[in-house]
């Protein structure tokens, strides 16, 4: 199972190190120690989290202003297989990106939940929204 460090995972939420740790130490996202002291927080526990920060919002954090670049690195949440195709929701901040691709896509990227992957998006049409 591959783990996150605190950092690791407030960048994958969009939020800064110190909220990470503040949400850690609330106890709204289970955490672990290593041999070295860090805390760390598993990859299944980062990707519940990730979807119940995404659905409430931005809370403390400063919300931006710009558009979205072209490259949402997150966490995978839900990987589906079917017999030829597969969905797989990855949550980029406060982002939730559903990728429908090959099952043989996802079966050579070794795609599960838990894992941190980059959604990359190419589009001949976006809406531009200003909060």
């Amino acid at each position: 199972m591959q783990t996150y460090t605190i950092g690791q995972a407030a960048r994958l939420l969009g939020v800064s190190p110190d909220t990470a740790r503040r949400w850690a130490d609330a106890g709204r996202v289970a955490t672990h120690r290593d041999e070295g002291g860090r805390r760390l927080i598993d990859g299944r526990d980062l990707a519940a989290f990730s979807i119940e920060v995404g659905q409430s919002g931005p809370g403390d954090e400063e919300v931006s202003y710009t558009s979205a670049r072209n490259a949402f690195p997150g966490i995978v949440t839900a990987v589906k297989l079917g017999d030829v195709a597969a969905q797989v929701d990855i949550q980029a901040g406060p982002h939730r990106l559903v990728s429908l691709l090959t099952r043989e896509a996802v079966e050579e990227l070794g795609l599960e939940v838990g894992m941190q992957a980059t959604a990359r998006v190419k589009s001949t049409s976006v809406h531009i929204d200003r909060a």
